[in-house]
């Protein structure tokens, strides 16, 4: 549910990058941080709470640079406070995580006993270590990047900043998703296409495991061997407005009124209202020849699973299960070919949903 924004730029950074975070906002966070490169000093600003609280910071203590990464984040290892906010600076590297490392523990005890000292209890801090240990190895920062994500495991997308390297942003995609996108003379990342809106319309999606490398004239995307791999562009139709607040006091009133028009849209697809028919593309599922149905989701998806479960069984006569995608991920779940599965994500991102329909 974190968000991550990334420019390459030719103009101050820090405004335009919270601006992007706002665009995430409907995400859901606890605290936010942003992190600049300017003459050779790489410095970050974070704040627990509300984006309001980073721009406050931001007006007492400016953030000068070209070049920068952002995050929002919803707290999974530690606290959220300012100390567990994102980005996290070890030596030279900042790094900004979304998704779960899970074999930070082990990561972890490594580094400590190699004398590296942990100042969080973050999962994503193991990130920043590992890429310093590798740099101080002498590696340059590319090869650090791929060493460092042929270690860890997890679903994550990770945004890397380097002192040593300041014109360049290094990105990381391992389920949840990741966008490029292409300006003049300057380069974007975002979380996803929304958050770009008022920079570009023209992006790429990284797919699992892909690394790229932004500078101000382009990206060049590998694989996590270091093979070099091409990404289409295409044109984005997300426009900023999509995620205002509007007149709502937040985004779960503004969701809970806008039911109607965003059912009446998603059955649109399927019902010719006007005829009173339905389309051929409804029946892709045979109902009849289908035995039961699986589904799997988290959160509020889950609830909205539920929902589905009595309607799936009152109008299709189909037996179904539910389960909660962290508890799913782990079941062996006998499947057989006439059985259907749903996996429903709230945010398209939730790491156990992906995990159970993989």
């Amino acid at each position: 549910m974190c968000g991550i924004v990334g420019i390459v730029g030719n103009q101050p950074v820090a405004g335009r990058l919270v601006d992007a975070l706002k665009r995430l906002e409907y995400r859901g966070y606890d605290s936010a941080g942003v992190a600049t490169i300017h003459d050779g000093v790489m410095d970050r600003r974070r704040a627990e709470g509300k984006l309001f609280n980073l721009e406050k910071r931001l007006d007492t203590e400016p953030l000068p640079g070209t070049v920068g990464i952002a995050h929002t984040r919803w707290a999974t290892h530690g606290v959220p406070n300012e100390t567990n906010a994102h980005p996290h600076f070890v030596e030279g590297v900042a790094v900004v995580h979304n998704g779960i490392i899970e074999n930070f523990s082990e990561l972890r005890d490594e580094l400590t006993e190699e004398g590296s000292v942990f100042e969080t209890q973050t999962d994503t801090e193991v990130v920043a270590h590992l890429m310093a240990k590798y740099l101080r190895e002498g590696l340059e920062p590319r090869a650090a990047m791929l060493k460092m994500l042929n270690r860890v495991t997890g679903a994550y997308a990770l945004a890397v900043m380097l002192k040593a390297d300041p014109g360049t942003i290094m990105a990381a995609r391992s389920g949840p998703p990741l966008a490029v996108g292409y300006g003049r003379g300057e380069m974007f990342l975002g979380s996803d296409a929304i958050a770009l809106s008022p920079f570009t319309n023209e992006i790429s999606y990284l797919v699992d495991g892909d690394c790229a490398v932004l500078t101000r004239d382009g990206v060049s995307v590998l694989d996590f061997a270091g093979k070099p791999v091409k990404r289409a562009r295409q044109i984005s139709q997300a426009t900023a407005y999509v995620v205002d607040k509007g007149n709502h006091r937040h985004f779960m009133e503004k969701e809970i009124y806008e039911q109607p028009e965003v059912i009446s849209h998603a059955l649109s697809h399927y019902v010719d209202f006007a005829a009173n028919t339905i389309g051929a593309n409804a029946a892709a599922i045979d109902f009849k020849a289908t035995t039961g149905l699986a589904i799997s989701a988290c959160g509020t998806a889950y609830l909205a699973g539920l929902v589905g479960k009595y309607w799936f069984e009152r109008y299709a006569r189909l037996p179904v299960e539910i389960d909660v995608a962290s508890e799913f991920r782990y079941r062996e779940m006998p499947l057989s070919p006439s059985q259907a599965a749903l996996f429903i994500s709230q945010s398209g991102e939730t790491a156990d949903t992906l995990a159970s329909l993989r």
